[in-house]
């Protein structure tokens, strides 16, 4: 069968196990969005209408991003330095009271994923307000998304009760399910948030419309030893005593975690999305993404949003992962290069449940895919190219995505959306916020 396009490639990384290897010389070929084969690009006698020649390049799955508040780009560096719930309470919350809407959730949105695709981002999960705002920017700029719409028990600009979170969540599903690049879920915002009725009716409809759950859980000490002064048990066995933990959720942060976290975790089949960046910078704790990957249990990467990282770079969340598992477990083999690769898109994708879709290069799934340049000075010499994008700032050297086998960004250029236009409207917004 001929394929609409070959890439060939130094370096090409499937991500078809559980760690990454590392192919030489290997050509990828993809049709109708999807990919065809890979093939040795020296011996195969496959045609394509168009080819790619990358001799110095790494090909691999995009990198997919398994949690953040895009929009949130928008308070990028706004309130910096402050302990979680300072930032939260008195700054976070009281500026999205203020300035939160659509037109803000479109316009961040935007400024967030032109940031990701530039870093090898392909598929970006959100948990934001006004989601068909999200997905106006995800339809224009051609990118992946998993879109949790928040649920809350208080008002925020958006809704007014549980019940009318769910409902708009619903609602935007129904108007935006046909979209490709779209998957919607449920995004209860946190144990502390929400009470126990509104996560009961969640746990029901995502068993009923087939429909992923992402909430953040065990993200400070503060809140577990709250939990156990209000309900007498630890956050995660209050979810698991009400039946919200199963294999559909991916729990966000978890720095803070006993045995019996892990066996609950174990039994249920939830993911964990180890956000380390946004972890650090907010004093939060420290995830033990290595005890959790050896009990058995799925980690993905995430950045979190920007306003607590302060950027949107997947790649660097690869080496802090990485070096942050070693001191942590005081062992320099914890979560090694390839299992952090692992992390940031095999384990990334399984924790939304699109890992039949993306996350890895095999034939049948997306051609959701970047190439990195490894000739550049700080990369040299190149002894194992898995180990040259985790522990060196990669990033900068990415020069093509595609996402479902459209070229997103091409020769470093991105072409669905207007980088100058973007800085425009944020400085704009930055006026506006700083002038108010």
């Amino acid at each position: 069968m001929q394929a609409d396009l070959r890439i060939n490639a130094r370096w090409v990384i499937p991500m078809t196990g559980d760690r990454a290897e590392a192919l030489s010389h290997q050509a990828v070929f993809v049709k109708d969005g999807r990919i065809l084969a890979i093939e040795d690009s020296q011996t195969t006698q496959r045609q394509a209408a168009e080819t790619l020649d990358l001799a110095n390049h790494a090909l691999l799955p995009g990198y997919v991003n398994a949690h953040g508040h895009a929009a949130m780009s928008l308070f990028r560096g706004m309130a910096d330095d402050l302990p979680l719930m300072t930032w939260l309470q008195e700054h976070i919350w009281p500026a999205e009271g203020q300035w939160v809407d659509h037109e803000f959730v479109r316009d961040g949105t935007r400024l967030a994923i032109a940031e990701m695709l530039k870093c090898g981002t392909t598929t970006f999960a959100d948990m934001y307000f006004y989601p068909a705002a999200i997905a106006e920017a995800v339809s224009e700029a051609h990118i992946r998304n998993v879109c949790f719409t928040p649920i809350l028990d208080f008002p925020t600009n958006f809704a007014q009760n549980a019940d009318d979170y769910i409902r708009k969540a619903l609602a935007v599903r129904d108007k935006y399910k046909h979209l490709p690049l779209l998957t919607f879920g449920l995004g209860p915002h946190a144990p502390y948030t929400v009470s126990d009725g509104p996560l009961r009716q969640v746990t029901t409809l995502a068993d009923q419309l087939d429909m992923p759950v992402q909430i953040h859980l065990h993200e400070t000490a503060f809140e577990v030893s709250q939990s156990l002064e209000q309900h007498g048990m630890r956050p995660t066995q209050r979810l698991a005593d009400l039946g919200f933990m199963t294999e559909r959720v991916s729990c966000v942060h978890m720095t803070q975690i006993s045995d019996d976290d892990i066996a609950i975790l174990q039994h249920s089949g939830a993911s964990i999305v180890h956000c380390p960046e946004s972890n650090l910078k907010l004093a939060s704790g420290f995830c033990p993404s290595a005890r959790l990957l050896n009990a058995g249990i799925n980690v993905g990467l995430g950045t979190d949003g920007a306003a607590s990282n302060n950027d949107l770079n997947i790649q660097g969340e690869l080496k802090t992962a990485a070096m942050l598992a070693k001191a942590v477990a005081a062992d320099a083999s914890a979560v090694p290069a390839s299992k952090a690769l692992y992390m940031a898109t095999m384990g990334s994708a399984k924790a939304l449940g699109i890992d039949e879709q993306t996350g890895s290069i095999e034939a049948g799934k997306w051609a959701d895919l970047q190439a990195v340049d490894l000739s550049q000075l700080a990369q040299q010499p190149v002894y194992d190219p898995v180990s040259q994008l985790v522990y060196t700032d990669s990033s900068r050297h990415t020069t093509h995505v595609w996402v479902a086998g459209k070229a997103v960004l091409a020769a470093g250029q991105l072409t669905t959306l207007d980088e100058d236009k973007l800085t425009f409207t944020a400085r704009q917004w930055q006026e506006k916020i700083r002038g108010a």
